[in-house]
């Protein structure tokens, strides 16, 4: 569980570390404005910005519940920030999978891609489809748009 903000810990640190060099050189602005870009990147692959993970085995009961697709993503992923961002608010209509806290979401993906943790992976009406386009995933959600 703690692995997920190793990333966002290194950015802080990284950042608190170069903005001490900064202010301690006489720069205080640039100081300043080097740590909040540094807690803003840590935000950005912190969990915090996806909606909260569920296990695998409750997304699938829930996506066969609902229709709803089932996302299996990690912190970090650069492929999965950008999914999440492009979805918006549309995001929260998917059930989320962060397969570095639930060893059976590691399994599912490694199941659809070859042995590998390939993700974002997404599964729509039971098939996988691995680090789907934005846009291709947003009609999916709202045909006709």
């Amino acid at each position: 569980m703690m692995r997920v903000w190793i990333l966002p810990m290194v950015l802080v640190l990284s950042g608190a570390v170069a903005a001490t060099g900064l202010a301690f050189s006489g720069s205080s602005g640039a100081a300043a404005v080097l740590l909040v870009v540094f807690v803003l990147f840590a935000g950005v692959n912190s969990p915090l910005i996806f909606p909260r993970s569920i296990s695998a085995v409750e997304a699938q009961r829930r996506s066969a519940v609902d229709g709803r697709p089932v996302v299996f993503w990690r912190p970090g992923c650069t492929y999965c920030l950008r999914l999440r961002i492009r979805l918006g608010r549309a995001a929260h209509q998917l059930h989320w999978v962060d397969i570095w806290r639930d060893p059976a979401g590691a399994a599912a993906v490694r199941a659809v891609n070859d042995g590998n943790e390939t993700v974002p992976t997404l599964v729509l009406a039971g098939q996988a489809h691995t680090n789907p386009d934005p846009a291709w995933v947003r009609r999916q959600l709202f045909p006709g748009t």
